[in-house]
């Protein structure tokens, strides 16, 4: 016998009745009410009317059910005659929570696991973009169309302080927690994501652009006097930049010549490192040695720190930037490059002369080799011309008098 329910989650109305054996229910936009009640029992007066008399239709009575397939070869002799409005009859979504309110409701449950630096990027880009596009619209209402629709916008936006549109990596990582707050929301409340089948935008692979050995001592011996120790350890350590700037004197031994990668810092904030496999300890090299015992002397009484302002705080990653190195790059005549290329050329020195792949993953932090040989090992041919000249020789010194002899003809 049907009868009618309501969904504790949403508070409709479910009908709920047999057909072919099979339990069925369906759920309608209609809040249990007594009225709605009302409306809905003509609506199963008529639904077991005609399955009594055989001349029910599943798909006439509800079609956007994904049990009507089931019961699409079920044909009815007589074609009912349906005047109850369409949408009383169609199964709807739940209501669903708002957009703005759900992104707050994920934000606060994700920012635990983040640094205070990602945590800001995704706040920003949930106030300026996410929420002013989808906030007074339902989870469960945003459609692929609707994305696609805010990713083309997107594609036409004027970057901040540059000539050309947002970079595909850039409108990637505003789409990410769009597609995570979705992803979620439809696991939550029980629909399906309209992220399905949206790809990632291509993004174009960067080659790293590291520093010859020649640009690496002109640079060490025209910086200011001040960088010159903080840069000799950048180049020569393969430190992040958070690294550099996050390393203390505790963590610096001179005993055993090692320096203790434990934490970093990023926009002013100390926290701990990129990842576990970044923890490590990092062999010092003559020149390293010198320059941290220099600086020993220049900074150990003011701070903590070992590379700090005048102050004794940590230093600005874009005063340094904008204030050291671009200067001194283009006063030297050198290409403009981010100063993390200074670790892409501790890799490319250390393959360069031959030192252990494993031992320079460890130096870089990375768990193993594999990232060293996929972008790093071009560049080794540069440095050392081991690129396969070597080979060359080596069958030419211990094969050649093997080979048979030119058969002469004249």
């Amino acid at each position: 016998m049907a009868s009618i329910q309501v969904r504790k989650e949403t508070g409709c109305l479910i009908i709920d009745f047999y057909y072919q054996g099979i339990r069925c229910r369906e759920q309608t936009a209609l809040p249990d009410t007594a009225t709605n009640r009302k409306r809905l029992g003509k609506v199963l007066e008529r639904l077991e009317q005609e399955i009594a008399s055989g001349t029910f239709n599943y798909r006439q009575f509800f079609p956007t059910s994904k049990n009507a397939q089931k019961f699409d070869a079920v044909t009815p002799q007589v074609s009912p005659v349906i005047s109850t409005p369409v949408q009383v009859l169609q199964p709807a979504k739940p209501p669903t929570p708002l957009f703005k309110d759900f992104a707050e409701v994920w934000f606060g449950e994700k920012s635990v696991e983040w640094r205070n630096s990602h945590q800001k990027t995704i706040r920003d880009d949930l106030d300026k973009r996410l929420i002013p596009r989808f906030g007074e619209m339902e989870v469960g209402c945003i459609t692929k169309a609707d994305i696609l629709a805010f990713r083309a916008d997107l594609a036409k936006v004027q970057a901040r302080g540059k000539q050309q549109t947002l970079s595909n990596p850039r409108i990637n990582k505003i789409l990410n927690p769009l597609r995570q707050i979705l992803c979620e929301a439809a696991d939550r409340f029980d629909f399906r994501t309209p992220f399905q089948n949206i790809k990632q935008l291509k993004v174009k692979r960067t080659d790293v652009d590291p520093f010859s050995l020649e640009e690496v001592k002109r640079i060490i011996d025209t910086v200011r006097a001040d960088f010159r120790d903080y840069f000799i350890v950048r180049f020569f350590t393969g430190m992040r930049t958070g690294e550099v700037h996050g390393l203390k004197w505790k963590y610096v031994d001179f005993d055993r010549r090692l320096i203790l990668v434990r934490e970093t810092v990023v926009d002013g904030e100390e926290s701990y490192t990129k990842t576990d496999g970044s923890q490590r300890e990092i062999q010092m090299s003559q020149m390293v040695f010198e320059a941290l015992r220099r600086q020993q002397a220049g900074t150990r009484k003011l701070s903590e720190l070992v590379f700090c302002n005048r102050e004794g705080k940590a230093l600005d990653y874009k005063n340094v930037t904008k204030r050291v190195w671009k200067p001194l790059l283009r006063h030297l005549g050198l290409k403009d490059r981010r100063p993390y290329q200074c670790r892409h050329t501790a890799a490319t020195l250390w393959l360069g002369a031959g030192e252990n792949p494993e031992w320079i993953a460890r130096q870089l932090g990375h768990t193993t080799t594999e990232m060293l040989f996929r972008v790093y090992s071009r560049y080794v041919p540069n440095l050392t011309r081991r690129d396969g000249s070597a080979f060359e020789r080596l069958l030419v010194s211990t094969m050649t008098p093997s080979l048979p002899q030119e058969v002469s003809h004249g």
